[in-house]
């Protein structure tokens, strides 16, 4: 299995290289190699690679960003995956593309099923929705995978931030901290989604031959930012005090989804596993983040 990996540097991405050797003989490219702005770029780089695989780990990510530069976020979430599918389909591969719970609007009262319509409240929800609708419209054999909440030991992310502010990195910590507390989510860890990705598609690999479609793949449980800031200073043995705010005391240029919980049951009866729960991918990042201070 050939496999062509967009994106290694982003935050899955790099979680995404290390696991992905074990699977199969792995490519990847980076912004210095693969333009996602430019469609012919991705076109001769899947041309010249002919992958069985293609995983795009790539994407434009600056939510509220995205609100004032939303041609960027239209070129790279919803244009690329449509180029990655046409070639995918040209070539007979399949297509994994990481998509999000911001198609949502976060009204629904319990965990959103891929059934669900979408109705994103922003750019980079519709931009990710494109994106989805673009790769089913070409009609490669695809897995678009929704997640939520993702952060990881590298890149820009919530817990990274929460760290700093609590001078985790050598910042000066603040006094306290003033977090969200009416947004649920299910904070997925970038090591999850990339564990969870190579054994997809190491069944694939023996033989497995999953249905095309949409899968809601995130971590188990629940919690609100308040919460997962909380549990991330427990976790790193930090004392700043969080105080739990409504979002209305934090308004932002992007609107959030207030649930942003996805039944992930689909993905569970196709693939036969599920991810671990929240807490466990955060023990696992602090480790991480840990060992790279020792060393």
């Amino acid at each position: 299995m050939k496999i062509l990996l967009i994106g290694k540097n982003g935050q899955v991405g790099t979680e995404l290289m290390q696991v992905l050797p074990a699977v199969g003989e792995l490519v990847s490219t980076d912004r210095g190699t693969l333009d996602l702005a430019d469609p012919a770029s991705i076109a001769r780089a899947i041309r010249t690679h002919r992958p069985d695989v293609i995983v795009n780990a790539a994407a434009y990510t600056a939510v509220d960003k995205a609100e004032s530069d939303a041609p960027a976020a239209l070129a790279v979430n919803a244009v690329a995956p449509g180029v990655m599918a046409s070639e995918a389909k040209a070539l007979g591969a399949l297509l994994i593309h990481y998509s999000t719970d911001y198609v949502f609007d976060g009204s629904r009262a319990d965990a959103y099923v891929e059934e669900d319509k979408p109705a994103p409240l922003g750019v980079y929800g519709r931009s990710k929705l494109e994106g989805e609708t673009h790769i089913r419209q070409v009609g490669c054999r695809h897995l678009i995978l929704r997640t939520s909440w993702v952060y990881g030991p590298h890149g820009a992310n919530f817990l990274r931030t929460m760290l700093r502010f609590a001078g985790w990195f050598g910042d000066a910590p603040r006094d306290e901290l003033r977090v969200v507390d009416d947004q649920v989510g299910s904070p997925t860890s970038s090591r999850m989604i990339a564990d969870a990705t190579a054994r997809m598609l190491s069944g694939i690999k023996g033989g497995a031959s999953p249905q095309d479609g949409v899968y809601h793949m995130t971590a188990a449980g629940q919690v609100s930012w308040c919460g997962f800031a909380r549990a991330i200073f427990a976790g790193a043995g930090l004392d700043t005090p969080v105080v739990a705010i409504p979002t209305s005391e934090y308004p932002t240029p992007a609107v959030r989804p207030k649930n942003s919980v996805l039944d992930h049951s689909r993905f569970e009866r196709t693939f036969l596993f599920r991810l671990p729960a929240w807490q466990a991918g955060l023990d696992q990042c602090l480790a991480t983040l840990r060992d790279e201070r020792r060393n």
